[in-house]
């Protein structure tokens, strides 16, 4: 079944098109990687799912239902939360009530699921409930991230949008971090993740989506694509990136081959 369904979306920044004929489909329970350069347009992607962009062509679909154009407060109470680029925690506040401000798109969470979600983030990080009631700016660059996960986590979302969730963390960190994304994928939370450490991202996920040179628009490889998970330690192997090889990859393995425009 698919949660997501993009189809010809086009986005654009004033005069400048940053997204053209982007097409892909998330099914449920995956974890799909958008790999691509910087300014390829995948934070963009992300932020035009969440409603902080609108297309100017094309269609989104969550869990069958068109949310193309809505605003971001209604994308987020129907199921779709987002960990952006930077954090962007808020100032002045406390890692609890950062953590809080993430249940606001639920419709009347009991004090009773609101207190299970809190120990389920807590359980995958530990750190935030040691320093619950400190301010959530004065963390490390990685516990920061952390929260910025737990908080999207909060919302109890069927579809989670991280965007570069390991930017600017030190090695060990990105192990951690990316060891969580998994844990929360297994416990049914599906995923849609934007980021730079290829490497890592194509050890967790069950689809990758990334240009093509010379070709109309990225390679999208489904079914065995993932490989190792990270705690594995050995990278699948990687298809070409022209569309001839990356048919023949998929052809090879047995997974299925998507064509979308860019």
């Amino acid at each position: 079944m698919s949660v997501l369904k993009i189809e010809g979306i086009e986005t654009w920044y004033g005069a400048v098109r940053a997204l053209k004929g982007v097409s892909f489909d998330v099914q449920d329970g995956e974890i799909v990687a958008l790999l691509g350069a910087n300014g390829a347009g995948k934070s963009t992607t992300l932020k035009t799912i969440a409603g902080l962009l609108k297309p100017s062509k094309g269609r989104i679909e969550f869990l069958g239902r068109d949310i193309t154009g809505h605003e971001p407060e209604s994308i987020a109470e129907a199921g779709i939360a987002c960990v952006p680029e930077g954090r962007h925690i808020f100032p002045g506040l406390t890692v609890l009530d950062n953590l809080l401000l993430g249940t606001t798109p639920r419709r009347r969470p009991s004090k009773e699921e609101i207190a299970r979600d809190l120990e389920r983030v807590f359980h995958l990080f530990p750190i935030l409930k040691e320093f619950r009631n400190r301010l959530g700016w004065e963390l490390s660059g990685g516990q920061q991230q952390m929260l910025a996960i737990g908080r999207g986590l909060m919302a109890s979302a069927k579809l989670l949008l991280l965007d570069e969730p390991s930017l600017g963390l030190a090695p060990v960190l990105v192990q951690e971090v990316f060891k969580v994304i998994v844990e929360i994928n297994k416990s049914g939370t599906t995923i849609l993740l934007v980021e730079q450490n290829a490497r890592m991202a194509l050890l967790i996920a069950a689809a990758r989506i990334r240009p093509g040179d010379g070709t109309d628009g990225p390679v999208r490889l489904r079914g065995r694509a993932a490989g190792q998970r990270p705690d594995e330690g050995k990278l699948p192997g990687r298809p070409r990136a022209d569309q001839g090889s990356a048919a023949a990859a998929a052809a090879n393995s047995g997974e299925r081959l998507t064509l979308a425009a860019r």
